[in-house]
């Protein structure tokens, strides 16, 4: 599972993230409005494949003449990119469709569709039963969108939540949405085999299937050469990724993951790789020394553990153990000094009692985590938790707990940036800190965001530099450049 936002009572350092931005409408900072005749508007929400899927969906819509805007009340068609991954996400976007609905009867013939996990999960429910929207499209069917476009013009509603299993959407150049120019989305695989019992994501986006390695490379070659200087490579699991095809490899030789990141890592020594999310069963001692072996992968994994008790991690269908866990975390510290680890953490999955709460509370301990995604259970219809087990954690108790694990995150990540004080990283540039256009703010390989005063060096967004830290607060360490590092 991706790491997903939440609201910030739940979660810590969310604004590390690009993809921790909640229902934030994008266009593309490069396009020119005149250039189309009719405009799209879309909101993205939950995790980072989403955002990544729409820019697929501009891609396609540019194609057909729609162009991006920023502002609903210009568009033609109105599309949201939804999560299903807990109820609150469902709840926000419901009322962001009320809202479109009121519009939709002052506008004419204005579109409104439902993209991603939440199409796909309740599909005729959202046309027929409270008549919200004109487009259903899931996630595997955004190339029919066009088609389903011209069906809702003529009065018809347009539907397509087909899974596939073989659509990765290898040979379509997405369209850039927002950004800062110099971190970009890399969509490798889609789907999951994992079936943990708590998610939903196989029921949504299918079994996974790996994209061509060649069309990844061309991909972040091309950001390369576009000015990008980071690419994040996306999928549900992307240690899992195993791509064989005639075409692709003429040998007909695999390429696993370890494999895609050392090929990437070659395009050049200035771009920056990371990738998200690791399933802690499948990262390999081949990934952990692909990234010992070149700079430019970064020092940053995101690992979630979900809980620290094995009797919650067996139902939860995790399949590894407290022990194994902690075995992988030592490794990772042996083979990757001071790397960044993150992880997401559920409180109140069914039946949890205090002594497995205070199992995870001291993982996190054991882990020293850098930063958490952090939620309490939510059950979601149609997995198997909500099949099996009785959800029968009392929400105050889920939320007493989740304050307790938040406030143990809060207290290790001051921790941890106490720790790089006086340490000197090589930090890249993505741009004005929120505060102040004096000062720069980037983020060291091991994902932590510095900010920094520009103090008049010839420096711009993409450039790489190092920089000292002096202080800090519990998500931000505050420093200096230092010359000649």
């Amino acid at each position: 599972m991706l790491d997903y936002v939440t609201d910030k009572q739940t979660a810590t350092e969310t604004d590390r993230h690009d993809e921790a931005r909640q229902g934030e409408a994008f266009a593309p900072f490069t396009n020119d409005p005149n250039q189309y005749k009719k405009h799209f508007y879309i909101e993205s929400y939950g995790c980072a494949m989403n955002f990544s899927d729409s820019e697929i969906v501009a891609s396609i819509l540019n194609g057909v003449g729609y162009g991006a805007t920023r502002n609903a009340e210009e568009a033609d068609l109105v599309l949201l990119n939804t999560c299903s991954i807990r109820e609150k996400a469902e709840q926000t976007v419901r009322k962001r469709l009320s809202d479109f609905k009121r519009i939709k009867k002052t506008k004419k013939g204005l579109l409104v569709g439902v993209l991603g996990c939440m199409a796909e999960r309740l599909k005729s429910k959202l046309l027929e039963e409270e008549k919200l929207v004109d487009i259903v499209v899931g996630p595997d069917a955004y190339r029919a969108l066009p088609n389903l476009v011209l069906e809702a013009e003529s009065g018809q509603k347009g539907v397509n939540v087909l899974l596939s299993r073989d659509e990765t959407y290898a040979d379509i150049s997405p369209v850039r949405l927002g950004g800062n120019g110099v971190s970009a989305f890399v969509s490798i695989m889609r789907g999951c085999n994992n079936m943990c019992s708590f998610c939903v994501v196989p029921f949504t986006r299918g079994r996974e299937r790996s994209r061509p390695a060649n069309s990844i490379l061309q991909e972040c070659t091309q950001l390369f050469n576009e000015g990008y200087r980071e690419v994040t490579l996306l999928g549900q699991n992307v240690d899992s990724y195993y791509y064989t095809a005639d075409e692709d490899n003429p040998n007909n030789d695999s390429v696993t993951f370890a494999q895609l990141l050392e090929k990437v890592a070659l395009i050049s020594p200035l771009l920056r790789i990371r990738f998200s999310t690791s399933h802690p069963k499948d990262i390999t001692d081949d990934v952990l020394h692909t990234i010992a072996r070149y700079d430019n992968i970064c020092n940053y994994i995101h690992l979630p553990v979900q809980s620290g008790s094995n009797r919650i991690l067996q139902l939860m269908n995790r399949t590894y153990t407290r022990e194994w866990y902690m075995a992988k975390v030592d490794r990772i510290r042996e083979l990757l000094p001071g790397c960044g680890i993150s992880a997401d953490i559920i409180t109140g999955f069914c039946t949890e009692e205090e002594a497995d709460h205070q199992e995870t509370l001291a993982i996190m301990e054991y882990a020293q985590y850098d930063y958490s995604y952090m939620f309490f259970y939510s059950e979601r219809p149609g997995t198997l938790a909500q099949k099996r087990y009785t959800d029968d954690v009392p929400l105050n108790v889920k939320k007493r707990r989740l304050q307790e694990v938040v406030d143990m995150q809060n207290r290790l990540s001051l921790e941890s940036n106490l720790r790089d004080i006086g340490k000197t990283f090589k930090i890249l540039i993505e741009g004005d800190s929120k505060k102040s256009d004096a000062d720069w703010m980037g983020r060291s390989s091991e994902g932590k965001v510095f900010v920094f005063p520009k103090a008049g060096y010839a420096l711009q967004k993409g450039d790489y530099v190092w920089v000292k830290a002096n202080e800090c607060t519990q998500g931000t360490l505050l420093g200096e450049i230092v010359v000649g590092s």
